[in-house]
C-alpha cells in the first residue's frame, strides 16, 4: 500500500519527467531555427557592401567592356568587335604606356623598400624616432599639384637641384626635358609624395612582430641586415604582400596629377601611363569607345600583376 505522500511525491516526478521532455521537445523544436538563424546571418549582414560593390563597380565595370567594343564618331553605338584593341596595340603612345608599366613593376621593389626600412628604424626607436614619423607622412598629405608645382621649380633646367650639382662638377640634367630621365623622376616624385602611407601600414604590420624574437636575435650576435632579413621580413610577409599590391595599384592609378602638372606627357610621349592615355582619349580626342578598351586593358593588367606579385610572395613565404 502507497501512502498519500509517497504518491504526491511520485505524482510531482511524473509531472516534472513530462515537464522537462516537452521543454526538452520544444528547445529541440526552436535549435534548428536558431542554428538556421546563425547561418544566414553573415550574408545578411554582408550583403549591403556586396550591393554597393556590384552596383557601383562590377555592374559600370562591365557596361565599360561592353562599350569598348562599340565605335566612336560615325560608328558611335555600333559593335566593331576588337577593332578598339587592335588600334590600342598599333598606337605607339599605347604602347610607351606599357613600356612604362613594365619599368614601374621593376620600380617597385624600392617603393616599398623606403617605407618598410623607415618603419623599422621608428620601430627600433632610433634617435629622433617621434619627429621622423610626422615628418615621413607630413608628403602623403600635399595635394598632387602642389607636390608637381614644388618639384618643377626644383627640378627645372636651371632650377636649384642643377644649380648643386654643377658646384659638384656633375653638369646639369634635364630632369624632365629629356625622355630617357623624365619617367624615373616622375615616380621618384610619386613614391616620395606617397610613402607615408605604406609606413603606417608597415608601423601597424610591426604592432603584431613578436618582440621576443627580435630579443633572441640580439643575444644571438645578429647584425641589422640579419634581424630584417631573417626576422622582421619573415614576421611582416602579409604586410610586404598588401603593400606591395596596393603601391601597385596606386603606381597605375593615382600618378595622373603628377603626370598632367610635371610633364603633361611628355617629353615626346615618354612618361604616359594607361590612365593618362585614358584621359587622353576621352577628355582630348573624345573617343571615349578607345579608352573603355584602354580601361579594360588596365584592368586586366593590375589583376596579372596584383595575382602574380601575391604568389610570388607567398612562394617566397613558404619557402623561409
Amino acid at each position: 500500500m502507497v501512502r498519500p505522500d509517497s504518491a504526491g511525491r511520485t505524482g510531482g516526478a511524473e509531472a516534472t519527467r513530462r515537464t522537462r521532455g516537452g521543454a526538452t521537445r520544444a528547445g529541440s523544436r526552436r535549435a534548428p531555427r536558431t542554428l538556421r538563424t546563425e547561418r544566414f546571418a553573415p550574408y545578411v549582414l554582408v550583403a549591403p557592401a556586396v550591393l554597393i560593390i556590384v552596383t557601383l563597380r562590377l555592374w559600370p565595370l562591365l557596361l565599360g567592356v561592353n562599350f569598348s567594343f562599340t565605335g566612336d564618331g560615325e560608328n558611335n553605338g555600333t559593335a566593331v568587335g576588337f577593332a578598339n584593341y587592335v588600334e590600342l596595340l598599333q598606337d605607339p603612345l599605347f604602347q610607351g604606356a606599357l613600356r612604362n608599366v613594365g619599368l614601374l613593376v621593376l620600380l617597385l621593389p624600392v617603393a616599398v623598400a623606403i617605407p618598410g626600412l623607415l618603419a623599422t628604424f621608428i620601430y627600433l626607436r632610433v634617435p629622433g624616432h617621434r619627429l621622423f614619423r610626422s615628418v615621413y607622412f607630413f608628403p602623403a598629405v600635399l595635394s598632387p599639384v602642389i607636390v608637381g608645382a614644388i618639384y618643377n621649380l626644383l627640378l627645372a633646367f636651371d632650377g636649384p637641384l642643377n644649380d648643386l650639382l654643377g658646384r659638384a662638377g656633375l653638369g646639369p640634367v634635364d630632369w624632365l626635358g629629356d625622355p630617357g630621365v623624365a619617367m624615373f623622376a616622375v615616380v621618384g616624385v610619386h613614391i616620395w609624395a606617397t610613402f607615408g602611407m605604406a609606413l603606417v601600414v608597415f608601423l601597424a604590420g610591426f604592432a603584431t612582430l613578436n618582440p621576443s624574437l627580435l630579443d633572441a636575435a640580439r643575444v644571438d650576435g645578429a647584425t641589422l641586415p640579419q634581424v630584417i632579413w631573417h626576422v622582421i621580413i619573415p614576421g611582416l610577409s602579409r604586410t610586404i604582400q598588401f603593400v606591395f599590391v596596393t603601391t601597385m595599384i596606386g603606381m597605375l592609378t593615382s600618378m595622373f596629377g603628377l603626370l598632367y602638372v610635371m610633364t603633361a606627357g611628355g617629353p615626346e610621349g615618354s612618361t604616359y601611363l594607361p590612365e593618362y592615355y585614358i584621359w587622353h582619349e576621352q577628355g582630348q580626342m573624345n573617343r571615349p569607345a578607345l579608352a573603355s578598351a584602354a580601361s579594360t586593358v588596365l584592368f586586366f593588367i593590375m589583376l596579372i600583376v596584383g595575382l602574380a606579385q601575391m604568389s610570388v610572395l607567398r612562394r617566397s613565404g613558404r619557402e623561409d
